[in-house]
């Protein structure tokens, strides 16, 4: 087979790009602008995406005179055949076997927000923060600012029968729990770890001893996370084991990163660096993300009872980080900013493109250094909060394609595989929930899940979508994509995407290799007719003519800046011989 040279055909980028000169423009004539609203019957439009199911919340789990503050619809969790959607007022369990008809398969009321999930085996972890909450799941609240009946902190349940759902620990914390992170350690299949991010107000020290409000203190109960060591042959005995000081300065100094402010006239306020809002472990790569209000951390797990800083960040145009995701080699992690914490209109034609956004971060010699900022060209209205949420990975070969909420905002889903050059390549949009005044509801969790992206919506319940071919993703693409099945996922804790030997992987990782270029085109045009041939062949004759093209694959790759995607073609191309 004849191919002309890679190297030749691939042009030399310059190493060094301006920060934001990625930064996308606002664009007042996208189909999201001006929608009409409703809370049932609001318009939508699509674009490359396309809603295959919704489901409104079960009763019990809504207030039918509309969105309500206590049954708000949070976080998202997946196991086989079902997706655990938090809600304010207890857990749900969708059984999606089929994911264009959902059916609830069970349900259990225990009220306090925000009911973030994550699963393991038979255990179901759910988190919980409001002083409302009791001990016994009990809906009539707490009255008093101290009582032993309250619980703020992780619960454990064993979910083996989901008819009869057993409550096996409570794990209280000083501040509850808004978000939590499950963590496996490969070298302990004994022992599950809980990191639990909190943000809320300090209980009294006298309903839990050692919870300390002043900030100035060495022992105060802000500037750290809560490390929870789960037993899995005993869970009933899970207890805090660390609360590592992820902010210390070299000095001790508990209050070590950003103490909060602006940087300068005209710019954006970053929170103080006091707790952590969300954590995501990359156990195969021994790393987390921390996002972590004025900074943005990458913390060392690679003991995952004691996780230890490795490199900080400040964002000039952050006033919060919210979340973050990996790239799934893991030389880049997307933050998330979550500027008016969710509940405020932050899309506006008004407001910069930079606040409220997205900021990829490529990781340099173990530092974080900063390459764009992405937001949804889509001005909202006064009454639609928007902001940067809660997403995962599309698992395209080769390309770094991002699914993500973004309240009522919608759900978006882009391109950031050059961080440089970030292109929105799907949409989906709905009217405000409200058409009169701001009501907090929208997407809080968009996530791919075998095939499909299931999103949380907070007032209206749950939406399914499918992913369409279009000029930024292919067919093959998307064929590839579905190829990738997860028992279980916990975005959270984000696991290696790892693509079986197929000849759709290939031709996806070709895919993405040409789009926009007719230079790779050309030097593509003799793989796919390779591919192709190879395809039809049988036996020996098929492997020997497998081996032959990854090896010129291999040649290719060097002196091109595409090296790494088309080693990874070439290393797919190589299995589907041995497979052979």
């Amino acid at each position: 087979m004849r191919m002309v040279a890679l190297a030749l055909l691939f042009p030399v980028y310059a190493a060094a790009q301006s920060a934001s000169s990625g930064l996308n423009l606002p664009n007042p004539k996208d189909p999201r602008v001006g929608l009409r609203g409703g809370w049932k019957d609001a318009a939508s439009v699509s674009h490359n995406m396309e809603l295959v199911a919704h489901r409104d919340p079960p009763e019990g789990f809504y207030n039918p005179a509309g969105p309500d503050p206590k049954f708000m619809n949070s976080d998202l969790a997946f196991d086989g055949k079902y997706v655990i959607q938090g809600n304010y007022n207890g857990p749900l369990f969708w059984d999606i076997s089929n994911p264009a008809k959902p059916t609830l398969r069970a349900s259990w009321v225990c009220p306090g927000g925000q009911d973030d999930v994550s699963i393991y085996g038979k255990l179901l972890f759910t988190s919980q923060e409001e002083t409302r909450v009791r001990l016994d799941c009990g809906a009539q609240g707490i009255a008093d600012t101290v009582s032993m009946e309250r619980f703020r902190g992780v619960r454990i349940w064993d979910i083996s029968d989901l008819d009869h759902p057993k409550l096996l620990a409570s794990v209280q914390t000083c501040r509850g729990s808004h978000t939590h992170t499950l963590v496996t350690d490969p070298k302990d299949s004994a022992n599950v770890y809980i990191y639990v991010s909190e943000t809320a107000i300090v209980r009294s020290p006298s309903e839990m001893a050692g919870c300390l409000a002043k900030q100035d203190d060495p022992n105060s109960s802000f500037y750290k996370i809560d490390v929870i060591k789960v037993p899995l042959a005993a869970p009933q005995n899970a207890r805090i084991v660390n609360s590592p000081r992820l902010f210390a300065d070299s000095g001790g100094n508990i209050a070590g990163l950003w103490k909060g402010g602006d940087h300068g006239q005209s710019t954006q306020v970053t929170r103080p660096t006091v707790q952590c809002h969300d954590i995501t472990a990359y156990t195969e790569i021994g790393l987390a993300a921390g996002a972590c209000a004025g900074n943005g951390l990458l913390l060392d797990i690679r003991d995952p009872a004691n996780p230890r800083r490795a490199a900080d960040v400040l964002d000039l145009n952050f006033n919060y980080f919210h979340s973050a995701t990996f790239s799934n080699d893991g030389t880049k992690v997307l933050y998330t900013d979550e500027w008016g914490g969710g509940q405020q209109p932050r899309c506006r034609a008004t407001d910069r493109m930079e606040w409220g956004a997205d900021a990829v971060y490529n990781i340099v010699n173990g530092q974080l250094v900063h390459a764009s900022y992405f937001k949804i060209p889509a001005p909202q209205l006064d009454i639609e909060n928007c902001v940067a949420h809660n997403g995962s990975l599309v698992p395209v070969p080769g390309r770094d394609i991002f699914v993500q909420a973004w309240y009522q905002g919608g759900t978006s889903v882009i391109d950031f595989t050059d961080p440089a050059h970030i292109v929105e390549i799907a949409y989906f949009d709905r009217g405000p929930v409200d058409t009169t005044k701001l009501v907090t509801a929208g997407h809080w969790s968009s996530y791919w899940y075998n095939g499909y992206i299931f999103a949380s919506e907070i007032g209206r319940g749950l939406d399914v979508f499918q992913l369409k071919p279009s000029e930024y993703l292919s067919q093959n693409e998307l064929d590839a994509a579905r190829l990738v099945h997860y028992d279980r996922l916990n975005v959270q804790d984000q696991r290696k995407i790892v693509w079986p030997a197929s000849f759709v992987v290939a031709r996806a990782y070709l895919d993405g290799l040409v789009r926009n270029d007719a230079l790779r085109r050309a030097w593509a045009a003799p793989v796919y007719a390779e591919l192709a041939r190879a395809e039809k062949l049988k036996g020996q004759q098929q492997r020997a003519a497998l081996v032959e093209l990854a090896a010129q694959l291999e040649r290719d790759t060097q002196g091109t800046p595409e090296a790494m995607r088309v080693r990874a073609l070439a290393a797919n191309v190589r299995e589907l011989g041995a497979a052979r």
